[in-house]
């Protein structure tokens, strides 16, 4: 059964937020320089207390058709944007860490004309059950999300991601291919590892270093997800301050610099984190998905048509050979701007994109 749902977030939650950032202890020492500047989170936190206004924004989102239905023994939350356009592509859209799926809230209308747009919330994301086993993967949720569009009465459809919804559109692609009509990616999977016996290029090479070089200086949140993500969320689940350090940061280092995405929104997605309390269960997919890497063997492809859509501030991001050593690529736009969350960043390029990819497909 797939059930209407609205969000109901008590207003004392949303007091209670804000008290404890009232009260929130700063640290001391060093302040510019180490992680986000004290400047830039003291900013954020006025923001937060004196404009943000999560009841104006429940109410627009309410607007918005929201659904719930059990998928796997888990409860999914989604949004299901039909088109009016009969026999339109069903289209899955999937988020990432740390979004959720406002990240999707620009770009849907602009693909909703088109396609029937399916936008789920992931397990232990927002709005969707939080799993209480070990297991729930990249891979899992592939095969809860394929149970998902099986529920909503889709048998083929495509699929647009980045972030985790570029591996969860890959492992779809991989298990279900003849359902699967094309993936759409904006990001490359991490643990995207493909099968080499030719010699490297000089870009892979490359990109081989910059990719060291990122983790080096950068991947310190994700050796920590992976490894020690309840260590971490007794600190988060109790600390509106550092929830918004932890999530704000990233916004922040992997957007484009010349394009910044306005807090509201990002507030609002990091308050749906604090009131479902899902920054434990969404740091977890780190560390399951440790276990079901994107590894090619020899002979091993991603047997559906890809197209990529390459933003200048998603870094670091393989050349278009190294993608090509498993993934079937018959798509490649370099964009003029935009970084990692593209779907807020630039909207209406990802969304012509897609469109453009998709269009002819079926």
């Amino acid at each position: 059964m797939i059930d209407r749902f609205r969000i109901e977030i008590a207003p004392a939650v949303f007091d209670d937020f804000r008290s404890r950032l009232r009260a929130a202890r700063w640290p001391s020492g060093v302040l510019h320089d180490g992680g986000l500047p004290v400047s830039e989170m003291r900013a954020a936190v006025r923001h937060a207390l004196d404009t943000f206004d999560w009841p104006t924004w429940q109410d627009e989102l309410n607007r918005l058709p929201h659904f719930t239905t059990e998928c796997g023994g888990l409860r999914l939350h989604l949004l299901h944007l039909k088109s009016p356009r009969s026999g339109a592509v069903p289209l899955l859209l999937v988020h990432g860490w740390p979004g959720s799926f406002i990240e999707m809230l620009s770009m849907a209308p602009l693909l909703s004309d088109a396609f029937d747009v399916v936008i789920p919330s992931l397990p232990g994301f927002g709005f969707s059950e939080i799993p209480t086993a070990a297991g729930v993967s990249n891979a899992r949720i592939a095969a809860l999300l394929a149970e998902l569009m099986s529920k909503l009465g889709y048998e083929r459809f495509a699929v647009q991601g980045g972030d985790w919804g570029a591996g969860i559109a890959t492992w779809l692609a991989r298990r279900f291919p003849a359902r699967v009509i094309a993936i759409h990616l904006n990001y490359v999977p991490g643990s995207y590892a493909p099968f080499v016996e030719a010699p490297l290029s000089p870009e892979e090479e490359a990109f081989l270093r910059d990719r060291a070089e990122w983790i080096e200086r950068q991947a310190a949140y994700g050796h920590v997800q992976s490894t020690r993500p309840l260590t971490l969320a007794y600190a988060l689940s109790d600390s509106p301050i550092g929830l918004i350090a932890w999530i704000l940061e990233k916004f922040r280092e992997w957007a484009d610099p010349d394009r910044p995405i306005p807090l509201d929104p990002i507030l609002a997605n990091i308050f749906i984190y604090w009131a479902t309390n899902t920054i434990p269960s969404s740091m977890r997919l780190y560390l399951e998905s440790a276990q079901t890497p994107l590894r090619f063997v020899r002979g091993d492809r991603v047997g559906v048509p890809c197209g990529i859509a390459r933003f200048p501030h998603e870094a670091p991001f393989p050349p278009r050979g190294w993608i090509e050593r498993a993934y079937d690529v018959v798509h490649w736009t370099a964009m003029p701007y935009g970084g990692h969350f593209a779907a807020m960043e630039a909207p209406e390029l990802l969304a012509a994109d897609v469109r453009a990819f998709l269009s002819g497909r079926t």
